[in-house]
């Protein structure tokens, strides 16, 4: 049952920001008037609401932005972070050390995990969040139930993907055996949570994907299987695919496959799919994804910490795959900030095709580009028809002394926290703090609960 973000404020001016980024060329410096949740007009300099507003925002010492978007996170990871084990370790070690960890993960664990992600990414300026779940040892049977409970509490929209693993080490995978389910619980399960939560429709709160989780840890069944649900149900698809080499090379020694025959093998080449990292493609198999219309999100900083490789972002899109932005898990980033994420794409990119890639093509991919990649094309602009969802930063700290131009002093003097965020109409970020959340105790729960987890204690 579609379940709506609550009734929005009155009609609403936010009005003469100090700069503002619309991802669309618009010009908003008059600011952008709200009504049922819905931007219902974006002025220019000098202009005025065509009727009047019951309340005023004077925006005049903040920047605008549609809000955030993040297509690619693994919420639970939040409990370890900086874990030392795996401090120095490319991907293949880092995930054989970690899964015996988050095997042991509770219920509870999961949704203060999930509580401090979505936290987090809410006053980085996010508001809409995909998480692929894929762990469901005994007693984790509800972690996406958990999870939507988490984006509700918070406020804001979500495509909560159901992952799976169905490739144990007993048959040549990477995941222990105790983190396996059979396929038709997979699919029995992702049949019931997009039956009870997948909303539809531009002002959608809770969507649900289909999300086996990599190569080496399904099966080519349940990728096949997975495709056939998500086609008859008409939801989305998402996976990690061509993230390392060492991936590829699991592909060409299981399956006889690369990455992209693979993906193409399984029904997975269409535009209902989004991939994780996307990095090790060539240019013909570029050429066939945007073809497709297959979608990547982009995880600059996770593909740095674990030295996976640089996705070939501004090649991707000129083939036309649309391309957003993923702060992946919190064990591999190691933060949760979608801004953040947008500086460090820039840089990546910058590093790889020089240093005229502009600012605005970073946000780009952090607002416009991620929407297309989650399938919704009422987010991630300041527009008349879009979603009121909005991300307002100053620029008062020590860091911005001296810029000049506020959109580009966002990413290149390091924001990190916006001081307003609306999601729907609603202000869930005011004066840089989530109203009704005590921080304080979800640090202290959240902070123990992950010493028990790596210490093997349930």
């Amino acid at each position: 049952m579609h379940q709506p973000l609550p009734a929005p404020a009155p009609r609403l001016w936010i009005r003469n920001p100090q700069a503002a980024f619309t991802a669309n060329n618009l010009d908003a410096s008059g600011g952008v008037v709200i009504s049922g949740g819905v931007i219902t007009e974006v002025l220019a300099a000098g202009q005025i609401p065509s009727e009047p507003c019951a309340e005023t925002f004077d925006a005049g010492s903040h920047v605008l932005l549609p809000g955030l978007i993040n297509t690619h996170h693994h919420f639970y990871q939040t409990l370890t972070r900086a874990w030392g084990p795996v401090a120095n370790a490319p991907l293949f070690p880092w995930l054989q050390n970690l899964y015996p960890v988050w095997a042991r993960l509770t219920p509870k664990d999961v949704e203060l995990a999930a509580t401090a992600a979505l936290a987090e990414l809410l006053l980085s300026g996010c508001t809409t969040a995909a998480d692929h779940h894929y762990l469901f040892p005994a007693g984790l049977e509800n972690a996406i139930d958990i999870e939507v409970a988490a984006v509700r509490r918070l406020g804001m929209r979500a495509t909560l993907t159901r992952g799976s693993m169905t490739l144990g080490t007993d048959d040549g995978g990477l995941p222990p055996q105790s983190t396996v389910q059979a396929p038709e619980v997979v699919l029995a399960d992702s049949e019931r949570l997009i039956g009870a939560y997948h909303e539809r429709g531009e002002d959608a709160v809770i969507q649900i994907a289909l999300a086996p989780c990599s190569p080496f840890s399904v099966t080519k069944e349940i990728m096949a299987e997975s495709a056939a649900l998500a086609e008859r149900l008409d939801v989305r698809l998402h996976t990690h695919l061509a993230e390392t080499l060492d991936e590829e090379d699991f592909c060409r020694e299981m399956f006889g496959l690369r990455t992209v025959d693979y993906l193409e093998s399984v029904g997975w080449l269409t535009d209902r799919t989004w991939l994780g990292h996307g990095i090790h493609f060539s240019h013909e198999e570029i050429g066939r994804l945007g073809s497709a219309g297959t979608a990547v999100a982009h995880c600059a900083t996770s593909n740095m910490r674990l030295a996976s490789g640089t996705a070939r972002v501004l090649e991707l899109e000129d083939a036309g795959v649309p391309v957003g932005l993923g702060v992946d898990g919190s064990a591999s980033n190691d933060a949760s900030n979608m801004i953040l994420e947008a500086r460090q794409a820039l840089y990546l990119q910058r590093l790889r095709y020089g240093a005229d890639v502009p600012v605005e093509r970073a946000l780009g991919w952090a607002t416009r580009g991620s929407a297309a990649v989650l399938g919704r094309p009422g987010l991630g602009q300041l527009a008349p028809g879009m979603q009121a969802d909005l991300a307002l930063f100053t620029l008062e700290d020590l860091r911005f002394s001296g810029s000049h131009d506020p959109v580009a002093a966002l990413l290149l003097c390091a924001a990190d926290r916006a001081d307003r965020v609306m999601v729907g109409g609603q202000w869930r970020v005011v004066d840089g703090q989530i109203p009704g959340l005590d921080i304080a105790g979800l640090i202290a729960e959240h902070s123990a609960a992950a010493k028990r987890l790596v210490n093997g204690v349930r």
